[in-house]
């Protein structure tokens, strides 16, 4: 085995799991490698809000694909799909396994699975984001739902960049269908896949805790130094949960409490939308999130076998 996915909703402890993971692969003479699969982590800068081990906590295990934008630029998967396949191969003809890590599910999908990126139109996108910023992301992804209900459902309603993609791709192909992935994929290589799940109750105890732990940590300070470098420019950070709502607080739009209520509401609704995109993954070994160390070393010790 040579690429293992690990996935699951935020706050299950993946990136510590690859790290058990990896060093349980050591005791069984094989490297692993952490590749990256959370789109915000793509970001330098943006550590505290993305609950991004630093360097000094990965234990020795190399990781790749952090760090690679900054923040005003656009992150997309068309883009991360080729990079996180190229790291992979290199990883593999070292003879090494792979750890694909992350909760964006459409990330994690482009990579294990055969899929092809439609192209873009520039006119077509610059029309629907004209129409997005007068109509906003409701109707357009009301508009969305009439053509593609299937799609639709994937796609949050306050997303207006992923609606607008949808509708792209839709207009461009003509194929409803083509704005999402096949119902049965095919697999870019041989992979196995792994799924962290908690308990609801538990899952949101430690969320809320999370949240409340990143402003302890200096989310805001972490902002506030990233506004230089073109945050509030950017296309996707500048989104991103937590991020929006420490900006609304540095500019005296939000108080501290109100933000990181919302922050809170926002990153409950954001994993419940995880635990419904992996649970495609029929083929998944499914681990307890407090299960993980003792079930990693026995996953290693049946990978070194195969």
């Amino acid at each position: 085995m040579t690429l293992i996915a690990i996935v699951g909703a935020t706050g299950t402890g993946k990136s510590d799991f690859a790290l058990d993971l990896a060093e349980a692969f050591g005791r069984v003479g094989r490297v692993a490698e952490v590749v990256n699969a959370d789109a915000m982590q793509l970001y330098r800068g943006m550590d505290i809000g993305t609950a991004k081990l630093p360097p000094k906590a990965r234990r020795g295990v190399p990781h790749h694909l952090l760090d690679v934008l900054d923040v005003a630029q656009e992150a997309s998967v068309a883009a991360y799909q080729p990079d996180a396949r190229a790291v992979i191969d290199e990883i593999v003809a070292r003879d090494g396994v792979a750890l694909l890590v992350g909760g964006s599910g459409l990330y994690v999908s482009s990579v294990i699975h055969d899929f092809r990126f439609p192209g873009t139109d520039a006119a077509i996108r610059a029309r629907l984001e004209a129409e997005l910023v007068e109509l906003g992301p409701g109707l357009l992804h009301a508009r969305l739902r009439g053509i593609d209900p299937e799609t639709a459902a994937s796609v949050d309603a306050q997303n207006g960049r992923r609606i607008v993609r949808a509708l792209e791709v839709i207009e461009l192909t003509g194929e409803p269908k083509a704005a999402r992935l096949p119902d049965e994929p095919v697999a870019w290589r041989e992979h196995r896949i792994v799924h962290l799940r908690s308990d609801r109750a538990r899952l949101v105890e430690r969320l809320d805790a999370r949240v409340e732990r990143m402003w302890r940590d200096g989310l805001v300070g972490e902002v506030e130094a990233l506004v230089p470098q073109g945050l509030e420019r950017g296309v996707t950070a500048r989104k991103a949960i937590g991020y929006a709502q420490a900006l609304a607080e540095l500019h005296g739009r939000m108080s501290r409490d109100d933000a990181v209520a919302e922050t809170q509401q926002l990153t409950r609704t954001y994993a419940r939308r995880q635990v419904g995109w992996f649970r495609r993954y029929a083929h998944a070994t499914t681990i307890d999130a407090d299960d993980a160390v003792e079930r990693g070393a026995e996953l290693a010790r049946q990978a070194a076998l195969d």
